[in-house]
């Protein structure tokens, strides 16, 4: 019977590692004995009656070529083969390779899994020297129980959630140095998740940079930004300052940046409602002049039973606007500050309106030939304006209404 394709590093050269540790021999199935039994049985009488064989579904095969492709690509390795690799590490039986760690401890392994699991533990067993048919390496700088948690992930992938947290940034630096990707997305995983706090995220910042990982650099510097008041007082950036100052600046740039960031979307916010408000006015004020607005009347009148308040939110905004324009009498080129509003409305009007010769708007008309006379430098503006104020209306949506204040 033919033995099913398991995702593992180790298990595809398993007879050349062990010699005749694992003779296991594996029979292949033929095909003609697999059409035999997917056929449907016939008779000599289905023969003789000359009855024809229904015809086949419709890409039956590639369908189930595709579905046995997505079952193969998300399936895991069984627990038994983890657990048999894990036992085959842990009981060393024809352990070849002594590694030697902190405190002179010792770690036995088998060469062909290192050599498999990780190519710079491949190149270092073939230069090292083998004596009484052992080979011996060395692995100095962290704790032994890194080490060991390391050599036992080359085997079945396993770890303890507990020891994991421990020794992460110790397994980090190992599965960088010597290449082995999956402990390295582990323990980024583990970094981004659980064991990120503002007290290690300078440490962890810095071996993120050292280790290549990209993601995580970038998780740290974002958590740095939110909170730089807290994580500048930590331990961690006080080492980072005496022995990396360039890195202390970059970080204090991108608080600067990010807070410029913040303000110009602030003011960006800010500017579009305005835009906005011009938008509804001058949808109010076509309103007001075209089909007249309840709303808008003498003050001591009030809206009868039958009126409905006016649709339009710009209505409340220009009631004492219009009212004012109508009956100032202050002497000035273009009269008050209110005025000269209502003016700049106006004009704003009969830019973006499209048919002035039967404009109800007031000095509709008046503003388009007035627009023949401008200099380029004013036209430039209100032309900015224009788009701006169009722009806003169509960010807006069709179906929203919000009050305006133009006063």
């Amino acid at each position: 019977m033919a033995s099913p394709d398991i995702d593992s590093p180790w298990l595809c050269a398993a007879n050349e590692s062990f010699g005749g540790c694992f003779n296991m021999q594996i029979e292949e199935i033929k095909s003609a004995n697999v059409l035999n039994v997917l056929e449907a049985p016939t008779s000599s009488m289905s023969n003789t009656c000359n009855i024809p064989k229904p015809p086949p579904y419709p890409n039956k095969t590639s369908k189930e070529a595709n579905n046995c492709k997505r079952i193969l690509e998300t399936c895991s390795v069984p627990q038994e083969i983890k657990a048999t690799w894990d036992r085959l590490f842990k009981e060393a039986y024809g352990a070849d390779v002594y590694i030697i760690t902190n405190r002179k401890s010792y770690i036995p392994a088998h060469c062909n899994v290192l050599s498999i699991s990780s190519p710079v533990l491949g190149n270092i067993l073939q230069q090292s020297k083998v004596k009484d048919g052992i080979r011996y390496i060395k692995i100095l700088g962290v704790p032994c129980e890194a080490v060991y948690m390391f050599i036992r992930f080359l085997y079945s992938s396993c770890y303890e959630e507990d020891e994991m947290k421990k020794f992460v940034l110790h397994l980090m630096v190992l599965s960088h140095s010597y290449s082995v990707p999956s402990l390295k997305r582990v323990c980024i995983h583990f970094l981004e998740q659980d064991y990120l706090t503002k007290e290690n995220v300078i440490d962890v910042l810095q071996l993120a940079r050292s280790c290549n990982a990209p993601r995580l650099s970038f998780i740290c510097v974002r958590m740095v930004v939110k909170d730089l008041k807290t994580i500048s007082s930590t331990e961690g950036w006080k080492v980072m300052k005496r022995a990396n100052p360039a890195l202390e600046q970059e970080l204090v740039e991108s608080v600067v940046e990010a807070d410029s960031r913040k303000q110009e979307r602030l003011r960006k916010i800010e500017e579009k409602k305005v835009y906005l408000q011009l938008y509804e006015a001058m949808e109010a004020l076509l309103h007001i002049c075209r089909d007249g607005c309840r709303t808008i009347g003498p003050s001591d009148k009030m809206l009868k039973g039958s009126q409905v308040a006016c649709n339009f939110p710009a209505c409340k905004g220009l009631e004492s606007l219009v009212r004012h324009f109508s009956n100032c009498k202050t002497r000035v080129p273009r009269g008050c500050v209110q005025c000269k509003r209502m003016w700049q409305l106006l004009e704003l009007h009969s830019r973006m309106c499209n048919d002035p010769d039967y404009c109800k708007v007031p000095l509709c008309r008046h503003f388009k030939e007035k627009m023949l006379h401008q200099t380029k430098k004013d036209e430039a503006k209100w032309k900015l304006l224009v788009s701006k104020v169009i722009a806003a209306k169509n960010a807006l949506g069709p179906f929203s209404a919000r009050p305006v204040d133009l006063l």
